[in-house]
């Protein structure tokens, strides 16, 4: 009878074990403007402080090499010193679909040699607006580009407008307006939660699995301020926070699509439209005038 329990508890927690959400985090446009609720310093200490403090394994800051001022080289180094990984976002954040391929290689190579000096530095490229070309020509050059200086395309699968509530919430204090902070943490998480657990279900309708996700965020106040209860709701429902480079060992990493995207939806949303899903390849959330709304009416309570 033990015997039996024993098995049938193991069984158990190996199906647990095979259906784990799992999840990396990801920062964009670091070192980004900082002129609002906090300055730069503050805001890499508070974000690492963050990380720290709810037991996130390691994050990847992906940057852009135009901001390295004295103030921007030392946030990335704190970042770096903190045991983050630092890569490569292009030199001062280029959208594709507005370069030649000769413009945007050159960019993305002067980006690699200021920032190859950083402590941690990863040969990860993220690509601005995660605009791959729109063009066959500029696809498959910036393919081979990437191979021949040995990075990976450091893709994502979950996608988001976190930049735009950022806009929301500094607009709205040079405004003089005074914010909940607690509706305001509610209003992230729920905006965030809310487009995950949708592109996990689009994964898994497509692959028949949870992939180890990449999510994207940036690096900015509302990140440094309510990452731990993102990270504090993810686990309740179920995800486990894992190291970028751990995500990166999924195989989908290797899947690459034949399609010419001019804006591209991320790796999940690549996967659903080779597979023949035409519509909804971005999460709702994903909408300016949307994200207005549930704002004024969840934070400012209008």
């Amino acid at each position: 009878m033990k015997l039996k329990l024993a098995v049938s508890l193991f069984v158990i927690f190996c199906l647990n074990q095979s259906q784990a959400k799992e999840i990396a985090i990801t920062f964009d446009d670091s070192p980004r403007h900082a002129t609002g609720y906090f300055d730069g310093k503050t805001r890499a200490l508070k974000l690492i402080e963050q990380l720290k403090q709810h037991d996130v394994p390691q994050v990847a800051f992906f940057s852009v090499s135009s901001r390295l001022d004295k103030e921007g080289i030392e946030r990335l180094k704190l970042y770096a010193n903190a045991g983050h990984v630092i890569a490569n976002h292009t030199h001062n954040h280029p959208n594709f679909n507005q370069l030649t391929l000769a413009q945007y290689q050159e960019n993305f190579l002067l980006a690699d040699e200021k920032l190859s000096t950083f402590k941690n530095y990863k040969k990860w490229f993220r690509f601005p607006y995660l605009r791959e070309g729109d063009t066959q020509e500029k696809r498959d050059g910036m393919r081979k580009t990437l191979a021949d200086n040995g990075y990976l395309n450091a893709y994502i699968t979950l996608n988001n407008y976190d930049w735009h509530i950022e806009s929301l919430f500094q607009n709205t204090i040079k405004q003089g307006i005074a914010i909940d902070m607690q509706r305001m943490s509610q209003f992230y998480v729920e905006q965030l939660i809310d487009s995950i657990n949708y592109y996990d279900e689009l994964a898994i309708k497509h692959l028949g699995y949870s992939p180890k996700h990449v999510l994207l965020l940036h690096e900015m106040d509302i990140s440094a301020l309510f990452i731990g209860d993102l990270v504090t709701e993810l686990r309740k429902q179920g995800w486990k926070i894992i190291p970028v480079e751990d995500a990166y060992t999924d195989k989908i990493t290797d899947y690459q699509t034949t399609r010419i995207f001019k804006f591209n939806p991320g790796r999940v949303g690549e996967i659903a439209r080779d597979k023949g899903q035409k519509k909804n390849l971005w999460h709702h959330s994903l909408d300016e005038k949307y994200l207005e709304q549930k704002f004024n009416q969840q934070v400012l309570m209008q």
